[in-house]
């Protein structure tokens, strides 16, 4: 699974996303590059809701 196809599953707009916050894109992004996908998500369970509802797909 790719860093975008993660947040389309997450319903999160990659464009507005990165767009907004390109430095948390990044950061987002080389982490999920390094983690399962799972992982990824525990690590950031309690900010992926607050980005989703700023950047909904």
């Amino acid at each position: 699974m790719t860093f975008e196809e993660y947040l389309i599953s997450k319903k999160i707009d990659q464009e507005k996303f990165a767009k907004a916050e390109p430095s948390r894109f990044e950061e987002w992004k080389t982490l999920f590059a390094q983690m399962h996908p799972e992982s990824f998500t525990t690590h950031k369970k309690f900010l992926i809701n607050p980005v989703r509802r700023k950047y909904k797909l």
